[in-house]
């Protein structure tokens, strides 16, 4: 555990020096105080509060941004290292490959939680101090802020995957975008239009919640819409939500971190350098 601890330690402070806390802190906070500021009067047909307005828009946020944070924080926590040669000094000492994925995991999930945590929180104190929202305002805060850190989780414990199998950083560099790519943009655009061509009708329709549970991505949206109806409502979503059960998306998001993360430390524990 000490030597988890270590790695962990060194992540971070390479995070800090790199500005990568400062960075991705003021960019999640910056545009979450412009959603919260732009998006959140409440219009149409739906008489939502300011902070369940700003929980939708800052759930389309993250789904871009978080993933592309993580990846670009993990794509090249093993392979940069190793053509740097600072990874054979790393694992000259007595610690195990599997400590040494453990610790580089908490530390770069500990920055990007911090990043969201802080991102978000600013942009709900500032509605606060406008508004004080409903008690089941700040339960749908509260589960945006802990998805979203989730989401990131999962797309670190991707970067450490992809990191372990290329031999090459540009290698991981280009796979990291092709991921972030499909997951997030191509993966809903291609079963928009499988449900477009077939009306919604035949398996697709009937296998549509299992489907958006193979994408991380959209595990979090059916998370935070799942807790409040007037989310779904305003993301157009309520009938796809009102099929997934909270606990069904949690546990898809939460394999979504473990099972690459082992897969992770597998690979890295067979790996020649």
């Amino acid at each position: 555990m000490t030597a988890i601890l270590a790695i962990a330690g060194k992540e971070i402070r390479e995070a800090t020096r790199n500005r990568w806390v400062l960075s991705a802190t003021l960019l999640l906070a910056l545009l979450a105080l412009a959603l919260a500021f732009l998006g959140s009067a409440p219009t149409g047909d739906v008489a939502a509060g300011r902070l369940t307005v700003t929980v939708v828009s800052l759930a389309s946020l993250g789904i871009y941004l978080l993933p592309l944070i993580a990846l670009l924080l993990s794509f090249d926590t093993v392979v940069g290292e190793a053509e740097q040669g600072t990874l054979l000094l790393l694992l000259a000492y007595p610690v195990g490959r599997s400590a040494v994925m453990a610790g580089k995991f908490l530390g770069h999930a500990s920055v990007l939680a911090f990043a969201t945590v802080v991102g978000f929180g600013l942009a709900a104190a500032v509605l606060a101090a406008i508004s004080p929202p409903a008690p089941e305002e700040w339960l749908a805060f509260a589960l945006l802020v802990a998805a979203s850190v989730g989401l990131g989780w999962a797309f670190i414990a991707i970067g450490h995957l992809i990191s372990v199998l290329v031999p090459e950083r540009a290698s991981a560099a280009g796979l990291a975008g092709g991921v972030w790519l499909v997951l997030v943009v191509l993966y809903d655009m291609g079963l928009m239009g499988a449900l477009v061509a077939t009306g919604g009708q035949g398996w697709i329709g009937d296998a549509l919640p299992a489907l958006l549970m193979l994408n991380p991505a959209d595990a979090y949206r059916l998370l935070n819409l799942t807790v409040m109806d007037q989310a779904a409502r305003m993301a157009g979503l309520q009938d796809v939500a009102a099929s997934v059960p909270p606990a069904m998306a949690a546990a898809a998001l939460a394999l979504w971190v473990a099972v690459p993360l082992a897969l992770a430390s597998v690979i890295f524990s067979r790996r020649e350098l």
